[in-house]
């Protein structure tokens, strides 16, 4: 997982490509990326009372929607992209779902008790879109973001990850900084454990969805992927049939401030 600003000024051309990438797979993203823990969704409301109003920002096709109308929170969602949005539409017809952006968003002020992000706040130009976040939350309010990462403490996960890796990966950081901004209090940040149920093929197909795999060239695309097939056919652990991918899902979260 990496935040905002930890890559540095000259990956920021491939930083929007990579951000503009996902609508074209919107179908593959919607069938292969994992949904978000409750547990991580119930931390993230606790400030609110763990209900209410919540917007799901840069909501793709719905990953996190669906945990918060599981969690019996009324959810309205903004997301920038014609595809991924109409995915959403399909899953969950009873959303309002509009179009917009984390830095101008179509609601108006005082409109949310919460404003749950998943894997998405890491595109967000923070300046402009913090600000705008605070704006649209009510009193009290709580902002959330979420990020589904690899558990490297698992050796064949760790070594999946090494082997995933494209010529538009990111640097990782040594350390992680939490956002700060005026319009909030301070940034906490939790933990939670998680799985997905996957096979060889199926494992692929959502590393494939990834955006360091979706905007560097097909031929390159194609032998990392038969590169990611060809590992976890040779490992015990993937080999053959089904098997759980474990994740952590990583919560951020701050409260605005009066």
């Amino acid at each position: 997982m990496t935040w905002a600003g930890e890559w540095g000024v000259e990956n920021s051309e491939l930083l929007a490509r990579r951000a503009q990438s996902f609508g074209p797979e919107a179908a593959a993203y919607d069938e292969h990326r994992p949904d978000y823990p409750m547990a991580a969704v119930r931390w993230a409301l606790e400030p609110v009372g763990g209900g209410g109003e919540a917007l799901d920002l840069g909501a793709g096709t719905g990953k996190l929607t669906g945990v918060l109308h599981a969690a019996g929170v009324r959810v309205v969602a903004v997301e920038p992209d014609d595809g991924m949005r109409a995915a959403l539409v399909r899953r969950h017809p009873e959303t309002p779902a509009f179009a917009g952006t984390a830095e101008s968003i179509p609601l108006p002020d005082d409109s949310v008790h919460a404003v749950l992000v998943g894997q998405a706040f890491h595109w967000f130009d923070q300046e402009r879109a913090l600000p705008e976040i605070a704006r649209v939350l009510r009193p009290g309010g709580v902002l959330a973001a979420f990020w589904n990462s690899p558990d490297t403490s698992v050796e064949w996960v760790a070594e999946l990850d090494r082997v995933s890796r494209s010529g538009a990966s990111f640097t990782p950081v040594a350390e992680q900084r939490l956002p700060s901004h005026r319009a909030f209090q301070a940034f906490e940040q939790n933990e939670f454990p998680h799985t997905q149920r996957r096979n060889a093929e199926s494992l692929t197909a959502t590393i494939g969805t990834h955006s360091h795999t979706l905007v560097i060239p097909p031929e390159e695309r194609a032998e990392v992927l038969a590169r990611i097939t060809a590992y976890l056919r040779g490992r015990t652990e993937t080999a053959t049939g089904e098997f759980e991918l474990p994740l952590r899902t990583q919560v951020i979260r701050a409260v605005v401030r009066p």
